[in-house]
């Protein structure tokens, strides 16, 4: 079983044939980002061969349109803390104004030894990180590329839009997405989610655009994702996700599960129909269904203790 990230890199060569990362790169488009994926799966993988595809973030843009034109070539969409519009796309002039100040941030400061410049863009990947982990980001951002090709990249992002590719797709998928995400914001997964014929949506409980390592939201990841795939071994006891239910959205899954309506929830608990529906909500979102019937089989596969 083979899985391909969604993030690229554009590498070139030396005399000897040994791969070294462009430092300047001509074309940021994003069609050359769907390019690269094309070329990297042509190249690595046989074509009887299917992939499962982990898109992260802008990734995961490149990969909804390799996925809906290549579906023979897709044993499983992963896509986290992705979307599908990019931030000069999405009707909030606000939020672009903030994003493309820090493109020409990161053109100005992007490589000073001082990182300053990058915190700004890291404070958002990681809000939540030690002084140690922001620092490491910080010279990670330095040595991956230049000032130029950061803000050109960061510009970029701004301008993706494969909405028409989300009712095309027709493979398994999966969507997580951190519900504080700072870069990516929540409702933007959610779109995604929706717009995708069958996906199943998986919400996270963290701040992070990229999980930390030891925070509940990185195992919660790495469950979901292996159970996709199918190479997860069965969990011992109760899923992790049912953690995040409070204990009156539990009572109401109890009830779900016993097979009751809204109303007779709500006179069972002693509580409106419309308290019931927003716990439902809630729950749903929690759990990454949307059906009760969903609910009911969640449940029940995944060890939920009334």
């Amino acid at each position: 079983m083979r899985f391909f990230s969604g993030h690229f890199r554009f590498v070139r060569y030396d005399e000897r044939g040994c791969g070294m990362t462009d430092w300047n790169v001509g074309d940021l488009s994003f069609e050359r980002w769907v390019e690269d994926l094309e070329t990297v799966i042509e190249t690595a993988v046989p074509p009887d061969r299917k992939v499962f595809l982990l898109g992260i973030s802008q990734g995961g843009a490149a990969c909804i349109p390799f996925a809906a034109r290549h579906p023979e070539r897709v044993a499983g969409l992963i896509l986290y803390g992705t979307y599908a519009k990019g931030y000069s796309r999405r009707g909030d002039p606000s939020a672009e104004q903030e994003c493309l100040a820090i493109a020409e941030l990161a053109r100005v400061g992007w490589g000073r030894d001082n990182p300053v410049f990058r915190q700004v863009f890291t404070g958002r990947f990681i809000p939540d990180a030690t002084a140690e982990q922001v620092s490491w980001f910080n010279d990670l951002c330095r040595k991956t590329t230049s000032p130029e090709v950061a803000a050109e990249l960061l510009i970029a992002r701004g301008r993706v839009e494969v909405s028409e590719y989300l009712s095309e797709l027709r493979v398994p998928t999966l969507v997580v997405h951190a519900r504080g995400d700072q870069v990516v914001p929540f409702a933007a997964g959610r779109y995604v989610a929706t717009g995708i014929p069958g996906a199943q949506f998986v919400e996270l409980d963290s701040r992070n655009h990229v999980l930390l390592d030891g925070e509940p939201a990185w195992e919660r990841f790495k469950q979901v994702v292996l159970e996709f795939a199918g190479v997860a071994p069965e969990a011992a006891g109760e899923d992790s996700a049912f953690a995040d239910l409070s204990p009156r959205e539990r009572e109401v899954l109890t009830l779900i599960a016993e097979g009751l309506g809204n109303a007779e929830i709500g006179e069972r608990l002693h509580i409106s129909e419309k308290t019931v529906r927003n716990h439902i909500s809630n729950l749903f979102d929690k759990l990454g269904v949307w059906t009760r019937a969903q609910a009911m089989v969640f449940a029940r596969d995944h060890g939920f203790r009334a």
